[in-house]
Order: structure tokens, then C-alpha cells, then sequence
């Protein structure tokens, strides 16, 4: 039977087997080896006296009890988290070093101020940037080298992630003033824009960067992209626009906070655009401090030519 004693630290390995799908990834998460981590689940295997995984198939598979004490193992991590968060209100200010990612755009339109805010009143926290793609930040929030990140909210993160929703922008089309788009009014339509050759955010011919909202928006219209090139610097899609490789389709940040001089940039004609929000692991508690940076983020103004997304329930980023 499970009793009052049990280690939390067996959960999290627990969890992280179920969210890395198997035992070896699973320990990279969590930063234990990898017999560690088979012996904290078959601990709570003994305790829970019933098979949490079926071993026979691969990658390995909860079973039906398995499953249901994950759901539970998540409550006790999370309401850990929201108690430990209680607790610092009354221990004084939160301090420590907090790891907060974010992607080119993001760092020069939000997180700036966001830096600077945090120094002047949270003296005692420190925030560390990291700057990575989109699809890099991902890596980095399972490996923990990051403890939250500003992220676009598609293609979605990996399991277990948890997102608080912060800004929508508009794509945006980058062509020189004499491209054949600059005599259409604007937004410039879809059915046009995908006649010519594109330069796109992301990797290349990379199966995940399809799900870029670019992506999405040509295809919900029954287009193909026909990309021709990608980056993920917005410096550099506008400098290929420039030299006539092609027409840029990116969001507005990325255009906004770049030198946009020798191209036009015009709204594409598409409903979704970026949606951005502030991700974390939802298997490892946010500290005192990190809560603190979250808490920041979500009352920060958000950057100019965004609309602010309104709140959601705290929930796994694959089901927003």
C-alpha cells in the first residue's frame, strides 16, 4: 500500500519513464542514472503493489493502474509546487538564479524590459537568457537547462510542458518594393502569396518545423509552401528577401525588431498568425524565484503591434 513516507523523488522519476517513453531518456531528464531511475519506479511498484509498466512492449506502456497514479502523481507534484510557493510569501522575497529561454524575436521585443524590471525590483533574483530556435528550446526544457522559456505555441512542445498564453501577432510578407505583391492592396491573399518562392522561419525540409504557423495557414487554405529557403534569424530572412532570393513569410516581431530597410513587409491575409506563450516542465516544481519571473511575465505589458491572448487554465502545452 502506498504510505505517508513515500519519497517524492520517485514520482518524478515516474513520471519523467512516462513522458520520455523510455527508461534511459528518462534518467537524462532527471539527471540520475539510468539504474536509479528503474529502481525508484520499481519502489513504487512495491509500493503500490501492482505492475505500473507493461516491460514487454517498447517503448514501455502504463498499465491501466500505471495510468491512473500518474494523473494523481502530477496533483501531488503540482499542489508540492503551490505549497512551496506559499511558503517562500512568508520566508521574505524569493532569491536565486532563474534560466528563462526565448527565441530572437522575443528576446529584443519582451524580454529586455522584462530583464530590466526583474533587476530593479527583484534584486535578489537573478535572471540568466538563454537564446535558442523554437525547436531548441525544447531540448533545453527537458534537459533542464532552462527552467521556463517564451516559446510560439506551435508546433507544440513536448509532453508535459505547461503554458501560460501571452501575445498573438500577425505573419507577415517581406518583398522588395519592386516585387509584383507591392501592386496588391493589403492583406495580400494567400492564393497569391503562394505562387512565388518562399523564405520561412525554421529548418529547412525539417518534418517538425511544418507545424510553423506558416505552414499551417497555407495549408488549411490547400497550398504548399514552395520554401525555398529558412532561418531562424530574422536579420538574415530579410537580408535574402533583399538580395531577391525570394519573398519572406514570418511573424511581425520578427520583422518589427529587424533592420527592415530595402523590403516591404504587409499582412498576409490568414485568421491564425503566432500565438506565444511562457512554457515549463510540469513535472519538476518551479522554485520560489522562478514563480516569481512567472508571475512577471504573465503582468508584463506585451510588446507593441501584439494583442494580448487572453488566460487559460494551466494545462499540458499538446492540449492547448
Amino acid at each position: 500500500m502506498l504510505r505517508t513516507d513515500i519519497r517524492l523523488e520517485w514520482f518524478v522519476s515516474f513520471l519523467s519513464v512516462i513522458d520520455t517513453g523510455s527508461f534511459s531518456a528518462a534518467a537524462e531528464v532527471v539527471h540520475r542514472s539510468q539504474p536509479r531511475v528503474s529502481m525508484h519506479v520499481a519502489a513504487l511498484e512495491r509500493e503500490a503493489g501492482v505492475p505500473l509498466f507493461d516491460r514487454n512492449r517498447r517503448p514501455v506502456a502504463l498499465t491501466d493502474a500505471g495510468a491512473v497514479l500518474a494523473d494523481h502523481a502530477r496533483v501531488i507534484l503540482r499542489q508540492l509546487a503551490d505549497t512551496e510557493a506559499a511558503m517562500a510569501v512568508h520566508r521574505g522575497a524569493a532569491r536565486g538564479v532563474v534560466t528563462l529561454g526565448s527565441y530572437p524575436s522575443a528576446s529584443v521585443a519582451f524580454v529586455p524590459q522584462l530583464l530590466e524590471r526583474m533587476a530593479r525590483t527583484r534584486p535578489a533574483i537573478k535572471v540568466v537568457l538563454v537564446e535558442r530556435s523554437t525547436l531548441e528550446l525544447d531540448g533545453a526544457l527537458a534537459s533542464g537547462e532552462i527552467d521556463m522559456c517564451l516559446r510560439p505555441m506551435t508546433p507544440p512542445p513536448g509532453p508535459s510542458v505547461e503554458y501560460r498564453p501571452l501575445w498573438r501577432e500577425d505573419l507577415i510578407v517581406v518583398h522588395r518594393p519592386d516585387h509584383p505583391l507591392a501592386a496588391l492592396p493589403e492583406p495580400l491573399p494567400v492564393t497569391t502569396v503562394a505562387g512565388y518562392p518562399l523564405i520561412t522561419i525554421g529548418r529547412l525540409g525539417s518534418p517538425t518545423a511544418m507545424g510553423f504557423e506558416m505552414y499551417r495557414a497555407f495549408r488549411e487554405r490547400g497550398f504548399e509552401p514552395n520554401a525555398v529557403q529558412a532561418t531562424n534569424q530574422p536579420q538574415t530572412l530579410i537580408s535574402l528577401v533583399r538580395s531577391g532570393l525570394g519573398i519572406g513569410v514570418t511573424n511581425f516581431l520578427a520583422v518589427d525588431t529587424a533592420d527592415a530597410r530595402g523590403v516591404v513587409a504587409r499582412t498576409l491575409d490568414v485568421p491564425c498568425g503566432r500565438r506565444v506563450a511562457v512554457h515549463w516542465s510540469g513535472t519538476t516544481p518551479l522554485t520560489p524565484a522562478a514563480r516569481t519571473l512567472l508571475r512577471e511575465i504573465e503582468g508584463s505589458d506585451v510588446p507593441r503591434g501584439t494583442r494580448r491572448l487572453a488566460p487559460e487554465p494551466t494545462l499540458p502545452a499538446q492540449q492547448g
